[in-house]
């Protein structure tokens, strides 16, 4: 019996693109660093996932447990973390979104002069739904922060943080997120990083 002929999308490698054999896609990758390819059984298959990105080609029904005795019971992979980091509160402020099996970055902005650590994490949030969306990717979203995840919810912000020129970069973030947050639907589900029973949440700076 004839093999079945498969496709293999290279995202990161020498040449990126559709490939319809395993010789030249191999020829691609090797020796690069971090390639990112996936075979597929058919060429429409092939073709709508190069258009996304890798990550988001991975079977979202897979799960992961990482202490099985703990009240917070299962994580989900795939899926994406988000986190902020702060020098004081305030501070100079960054954040990110990982990859939360595998730790890759998939999006940071920062570092923002003066900040705190809700509105880091609740830009975050909306930067993590706002991805998702672009990519029609139905995993789920990992905050440790439930400060953010209540303002997302509620559309809305509580801040002491003064509006000045030193604010200026970060606030129209904020403006922008609240925005899209009553101007968009989503289906992103916004779930609670346990970390008392899974560990740091895989986007922390680890600076603590």
């Amino acid at each position: 019996m004839a093999k079945k002929q498969k496709y293999y999308v290279i995202w990161e490698g020498h040449q990126k693109g559709i490939f319809d054999t395993w010789a030249e896609t191999e020829k691609n990758i090797k020796g690069f660093p971090n390639a990112q390819y996936k075979s597929f059984e058919s060429r429409a298959e092939a073709e709508a996932a190069s258009k996304k990105n890798y990550w988001a080609s991975i079977n979202p029904k897979s799960t992961k447990t990482l202490k099985p005795s703990g009240i917070a019971g299962q994580f989900i992979i795939p899926s994406i973390s988000v986190d902020a980091a702060c020098a004081g509160n305030p501070g100079i402020l960054e954040y990110q979104g990982v990859n939360t099996a595998t730790k890759e970055v998939l999006f940071k902005r920062g570092p923002f002069p003066v900040g705190t650590v809700n509105l880091g994490e609740f830009l975050a949030i909306v930067h993590g739904l706002s991805y998702l969306k672009k990519l029609d990717c139905p995993f789920p979203l990992y905050s440790d922060s439930r400060t953010a995840i209540a303002w997302v919810r509620n559309k809305a912000i509580k801040t002491n943080l003064e509006r000045d020129a030193s604010t200026a970069e970060l606030f129209e973030l904020v403006d922008r997120a609240i925005e899209w947050l009553k101007t968009n639907s989503y289906t992103t589900k916004i779930l609670k990083w346990e970390t008392e029973d899974w560990g740091e949440n895989p986007a922390d700076y680890g600076r603590k």
